[in-house]
């Protein structure tokens, strides 16, 4: 798949299914966090995950990219069954963001978006080492690819910039850009308004939506239900590791058991703090 900063126009979602979760459960010891958790998302499709602090929500992304090995349950991507093995999933097409932003910080923003084209590239170590035609040629390759997708995110211009000297919205869409450049079929955004303005979190919007039209699925994780309502087609409500409500925004924002699960919530701890259950 190619992503085209001219690609226009809304990709409905198929109804094929890309991606699929199946009884997922996550047990750290006694503790359940994910709890037979089962979701869809069909191709050209942006499916939002919601729920209050401690609902499992990162742990859950985590089974999906081989982070975490579920307890129980299947994920298949394209009908493949994937391995624990966060590698072998982006190889599949599955491409991740985090919470926290994870850049190499003194590297260029486009030496940034270079590493995550590294897995699709193929030589070996000798011809790596040498610097051979091989080498030489995947190497300008993977520099211009790089490009397009600053480019395509907005950051063409910050090319030479050290990604540590970035503001901050302009380093979630670079981490945005270095997933785009393992060529994925479906990316995984884990709160990419975290900390973000108004202007900002609009931003991000449109460029979900930009990624989206491009052919990709998306699936978001995310606070501001603003934001998750006027992005999504479908949103799926987590608590206490369990599907409480699936469904589309207007269904999911109306029903009051949504409603309840976030009032007087906040003081759990949750795996939302950083990468762990």
């Amino acid at each position: 798949m190619t992503v085209t900063a001219e690609a226009v126009g809304a990709k409905a979602p198929t109804g094929v299914p890309l991606l699929q979760a199946e009884g997922v459960i996550m047990r750290f010891g006694g503790l359940t966090a994910v709890n037979n958790v089962t979701m869809s998302v069909s191709e050209g499709e942006i499916v939002g995950l919601i729920g209050p602090n401690g609902a499992g929500k990162t742990t859950f992304f985590n089974c999906l990219t081989g982070m975490y090995k579920p307890t129980e349950g299947h994920v298949r991507l394209s009908g493949v069954e994937l391995p624990p093995k966060p590698r072998a999933v982006v190889k599949a097409g599955m491409a991740r963001t985090f919470q926290n932003i994870r850049l190499f910080a003194n590297m260029t923003a486009l030496e940034n978006v270079m590493v995550g084209r590294y897995c699709r590239t193929s030589s070996g170590a000798f011809t790596s080492i040498v610097h051979g035609p091989k080498f030489r040629r995947e190497e300008a390759e993977t520099r211009e690819r790089a490009q397009e997708l600053l480019d395509f995110v907005g950051l063409g211009t910050s090319t030479d910039h050290l990604a540590r000297n970035m503001p901050y919205g302009n380093q979630r869409r670079l981490e945005i850009a270095r997933a785009l450049a393992t060529d994925p079929k479906l990316i995984l955004l884990d709160e990419p308004t975290a900390g973000m303005n108004p202007l900002e979190t609009r931003q991000a919007s449109d460029l979900i939506f930009k990624i989206r039209d491009s052919g990709l699925a998306v699936v978001v994780i995310e606070h501001d239900m603003r934001f998750i309502f006027n992005l999504c087609d479908r949103v799926l409500c987590l608590v206490r590791g369990e599907t409480l409500v699936e469904g589309t925004p207007d269904e999911v924002q109306s029903d009051p058991r949504v409603i309840e699960a976030y009032i007087g919530t906040g003081t759990d701890d949750d795996d939302e703090a950083g990468d762990t259950p």
